[in-house]
């Protein structure tokens, strides 16, 4: 296994540069086939034969494959230097081109939708293979549309309105320095590196990092807060004003066609399992010599008796690499060509983007990873989510480009399962001591996926209804604060500050209720790995199974087909268990 050193991306495999000749002519090109295709809407008809009707479909593949290489490379080159106008430029051009695009191909979707009717619909799918589910959803999703001219209006506005807003925000907030006393002298810190403090030993650091943080959104809280507003009420205001869905949520449900009853379920039996932390909480509080634990305690490293351990960036990748290669070595072989084809930005620096991400262009094409690696154990783990989302993405590599990608929820599937394989790979290494720290952070992470993704789902229900009656960003904060209460009720200590935290969550800007994804995936993941350690090496094909349909089934009829009923409490239940059997586990080592 080779040794991989930290350091940045290459993507010159999706554009030698932006300024270059063969860049105008990946536009050009692509220009051109939007072009052609807009001359095959003549050959749209109910009655149309099946050749043509693959024709557009094949025609809509590879429009699609270059449009996401060029608005791709974009937007990575842009998350590796936020504060660079020539990406900020980039980024803009390339947003307005893909407005351009989807309205200048959006007749063949309408037709689809609207103008097809349901036996030559039927007809037509009969034969699409694993395209069939892209089909069936557009269908589904047709009572949500609009007209062509209005959809047309509505994808050139988001371009200097929702999408923009965004930008603003990641733009404000990206360039936030923070001015911390370490050690007596006082260091300007990025936020990423302002979040290792806060998992410091120390506990005057750890409420001083929190404090720095979230001061500094209280003081921008005005634009913050009015950017956060106008998104929520353009969410509201095109989702249900005009399309007509029932509930903001439900748009989002919809979209990764999940039942409303499903995620209603899932945000039930999270919301009555709050508890299972209290008692891991009451232990850490204990660990760490206090009488009860406070919020600014909540990451802090749960023994005093071991020192926090520092991985290499090189021990780091061998560790998932090889976690991953004792389950399945073709997944290995998957997440190793990340490193191989040099696809991962892994460094700190000023400027570039906070957390991390996995970005699949195309199928075709090997998954690129941004992360901010500090060499912390929470920094490896992190390596692992993110390969999970490039092995997902390759498993499914022979999938259309219209249905590899996994429908939101099940997305976080293979990244939070290749979690628990690197668990389960270091614990195995691991003395008395030294399992219990990775234990509790085990348990650290399980609640920061699963329960805190929940009430911040559940605080999006709460603040999207208000701001939709008329609010302020003061009173948001309380209905925050309201939420954190009835997460943690007393077993923790609360402070006034935390109030302003939601500001600081992106996921709430960049992507409404995203975070339930999180809990439905970390939950069904702990199932998988329980029926893992059941079965043996034989699960991993079905795994695989799983993994390979990327989006071309509907979520409750992929599982379903592996015994797995999402629509019901006992599921969810079942990883609640799970947590509950680690929290015992982490006591009995005490």
């Amino acid at each position: 296994m080779l040794m991989y050193k930290q350091g940045k991306w290459d993507l010159r495999e999706l554009s030698p540069g932006h300024k270059t000749p063969k860049f105008a002519k990946q536009i050009s090109d692509l220009q051109n086939k939007v072009t052609q295709f807009e001359k095959l809407k003549k050959l749209l008809r109910p009655t149309m034969p099946e050749k043509d009707f693959f024709k557009i479909i094949k025609s809509i593949e590879q429009i699609s494959e270059e449009a996401s290489i060029v608005g791709g490379y974009a937007s990575l080159m842009y998350s590796a230097d936020t504060q660079s106008d020539e990406a900020t430029s980039l980024v803009t051009r390339m947003s307005k081109l893909g407005a351009e695009i989807d309205n200048k191909m959006l007749f063949f979707d309408l037709w689809w939708k609207r103008k097809i009717d349901e036996k030559n619909a039927q007809r037509l799918m009969r034969n699409s293979g694993d395209i069939k589910e892209y089909l069936r959803h557009k269908r589904l999703l047709a009572k949500y549309s609009l007209s062509e001219p209005e959809e047309r209006i509505i994808n050139t506005l988001d371009v200097t309105g929702s999408t923009a807003l965004v930008k603003l925000y990641d733009k404000i907030t990206n360039a936030f320095e923070y001015i911390i006393t370490v050690n007596g002298k006082k260091k300007k810190m990025t936020r990423e590196q302002l979040t290792v403090l806060v998992r410091s030993a120390d506990p005057k650091m750890r409420e001083l990092a929190y404090k720095t943080l979230l001061t500094k959104y209280r003081q921008n809280k005005g634009v913050v807060g009015e950017i956060y507003q106008n998104l929520v009420q353009n969410w509201k205001d095109e989702g249900i004003d005009i399309r007509g869905y029932s509930s903001p949520i439900s748009i989002r449900n919809i979209g990764n066609d999940v039942d409303d009853k499903t995620i209603d379920t899932l945000l039930e039996v999270c919301r009555e399992n709050a508890p299972v932390f209290y008692e891991f909480f009451s232990y850490k509080a204990k660990a760490l010599g206090l009488k009860k634990l406070r919020r600014y305690d909540l990451y802090a490293p749960n023994t005093k008796k071991i020192k926090d351990r520092n991985y290499s960036y090189e021990k780091a990748s061998k560790l998932v690499l090889e976690s991953l290669g004792r389950f399945s070595p073709a997944l290995s072989e998957y997440a190793e060509r990340v490193f191989k084809e040099n696809h991962i930005d892994s460094e700190v620096r000023a400027g570039k983007r906070d957390g991390a991400f996995c970005s699949t262009i195309t199928p075709k094409m090997t998954p690129y990873v941004l992360l901010n690696y500090t060499g912390k154990s929470r920094d490896v783990f992190t390596l692992a989510h993110e390969l999970g989302h490039a092995v997902h993405s390759q498993a499914a590599s022979k999938q259309s480009i219209l249905v590899s990608e996994a429908p939101l929820p099940l997305a976080e599937t293979a990244s939070t399962f290749s979690e628990l394989l690197l668990y389960d790979n270091i614990s195995d290494q691991m003395t008395a001591g030294e399992k219990r720290l990775i234990l509790s952070e085990k348990i650290d992470d399980l609640y920061a996926t699963i329960m805190r993704q929940a009430f911040f789902t559940l605080f999006e229900i709460s603040a999207h209804k208000q701001i939709a009656d008329g609010t302020t960003v003061d009173e948001i904060s309380k209905t925050y604060s309201k939420n954190l209460k009835m997460q943690f009720a007393n077993s923790i200590e609360m402070t006034d500050d935390f109030g302003i935290e939601w500001s600081c969550i992106p996921h709430f800007f960049h992507t409404p209720f995203y975070c339930y994804a999180y809990s439905f995936g970390n939950l069904l993941s702990l199932s998988l790995y329980h029926r893992y350690k059941k079965e043996g090496e034989s699960f991993a094909k079905s795994y695989v199974k799983i993994l390979a349909a990327g989006g071309s089934q509907k979520p409750e009829t992929l599982l379903n087909q592996y015994g797995i009923d999402i629509s019901s409490k006992a599921f969810w239940q079942d990883g609640f268990d799970y947590v509950r059997s680690q929290v015992k586990e982490l006591i009995s080592l005490s």
